[in-house]
């Protein structure tokens, strides 16, 4: 069985449409609805324990407010064949389906916010994907410095492993 690292992410939902507290609730949720190729091919990269980020976009302010884990792995999303859904998609094929989605679980809501104002100004964020001007990808990559730096700077209990996980 081969190691994989753990891989870090931010994922965005308008908190009206799923928030943190939406997913401390439920514990597991479901991250759907997601309709951009590359942030689809993202969620496909995505591995069971890998840890995101949940970033309340559309907010004011938008920022990161919390930690979630993968909980499983992307797999069709039923609502792109849901004619009466927001999420519908007419053009894909039942037996080729073109969006996916994963299950999510909650790890902790963080003790402070960091809106993206605040990721922007600090200049241990550069790079980070979010930072970047026009950067508008529901869901993203996240490097383990960055991750780290983000969850010191929300007071998150989480603390980043070099664990590997057998895949």
């Amino acid at each position: 069985m081969t190691k994989q690292p753990v891989r870090y992410w931010l994922m965005k939902s308008e908190p009206d449409v799923y928030s943190i507290d939406d997913l401390a609730r439920e514990r597991i949720g479901t991250w759907e609805g997601v309709r951009n190729f590359q942030a689809r091919n993202h969620m496909r990269a995505m591995q069971r324990g890998d840890l995101a980020l949940f970033y309340h976009s559309n907010a004011k302010p938008p920022g990161v407010v919390g930690v979630m884990r993968i909980h499983a792995e992307a797999y069709p999303d039923p609502t792109q064949f849901d004619a009466k859904s927001p999420y519908y998609d007419a053009k894909s094929p039942r037996d080729a389906p073109r969006w996916d989605r994963v299950d999510v679980a909650f790890v902790e809501k963080l003790r402070r916010e960091i809106s993206l104002d605040a990721l922007k100004a600090d200049p241990a964020c550069e790079g980070m994907l979010v930072v970047r001007r026009g950067m508008r990808l529901s869901v993203q990559p996240v490097e383990p410095v960055h991750f780290a730096h983000v969850l010191a700077l929300g007071g998150a209990r989480t603390k980043l492993k070099a664990a590997a996980r057998t895949g």
